[in-house]
């Protein structure tokens, strides 16, 4: 996980993410970058538009803290708590699909 990390502080930072970039970034953190994970973290990413992924993601969409309303709590109907239940287990699922992919 600290590889893709790695990679978003890159991209947040306006750097090209590349290896040595990568490399770099891990080694300030601490981490003794494993070069064939770096590498293929690398080439899958060449093809991504990071921003459009992050807009995709709801879980990990990034919102102000200070602006954003505090959340009203409603009773649902129990139906409507399963088919909830049952987008989260699919979001979820895609994420650790995502995951896999970056190791």
């Amino acid at each position: 996980m600290e590889y893709v990390y790695a990679a978003m502080l890159l991209h947040e930072g306006k750097k090209p993410i590349n290896e040595e970039n990568m490399i770099q970034v891990l080694r300030a953190a601490g981490i003794n970058a494993d070069p064939v994970r770096v590498k293929a973290l690398v080439a899958s990413l060449t093809e991504v538009n990071i921003d459009e992924v992050i807009k995709s993601a709801p879980a990990f969409s990034p919102a102000p803290a200070a602006a954003a309303p505090a959340p009203t709590v409603e009773k649902k109907p129990k139906e409507e708590k399963k088919e909830e239940k049952k987008e989260e287990k699919k979001e979820a699922e895609a994420l650790e699909g995502l995951g896999a992919l970056f190791g």
